[in-house]
């Protein structure tokens, strides 16, 4: 039960990782403000390295990970794009991005509560990603 737990929590996080270094690639080039840039660069960095981190102990497991479900990824293109369409502004891409955030720490958390067996390395990992979503979410508050 640990392993499986643990596997399945790995596998949201590594899904998780994407759908953020995706959406701040999605809006990176668009950005204005260098300030908002840096923390999109650095927020996308740390995701990177953790998704490391995640895909290392997925293959220790024999584990290939997970990509962000299609419809997701899909439905959060459509949104980006079509607010940007509307208003190509830094307010835009913070709104967006806190949104992003914030779907990801209830997502992370319910996984987090879902599978309660897994290892305690796993879940300091998830603890991690959520809060590197929270405190960009955060950062995003002075460009709203």
């Amino acid at each position: 039960m640990i392993e499986q737990d643990t596997v399945k929590l790995l596998r949201e996080c590594d899904a998780g990782v994407k759908m953020g270094v995706d959406s701040i690639d999605e809006v990176k080039d668009r950005v204005r403000a260098s300030g908002l840039k840096k923390l999109l660069t650095d927020c996308r960095a740390e995701h990177v390295a953790l998704g490391d981190q995640i895909r290392q102990k997925l293959d220790s497991f024999r584990d290939e990970g997970k990509d962000p479900n299609p419809v997701a990824k899909s439905m959060s293109w459509i949104k980006t794009n079509a607010m940007m369409a509307m208003n190509q502004s830094d307010k835009t891409i913070a709104d967006l991005m806190t949104d992003g955030c914030n779907m990801g720490v209830k997502s992370l958390n319910r996984y987090l509560n879902q599978y309660k067996a897994a290892d305690e390395n796993s879940k300091d990992i998830t603890k991690r990603l959520i809060n590197l979503e929270q405190k960009l979410a955060d950062d995003m508050r002075g460009f709203l």
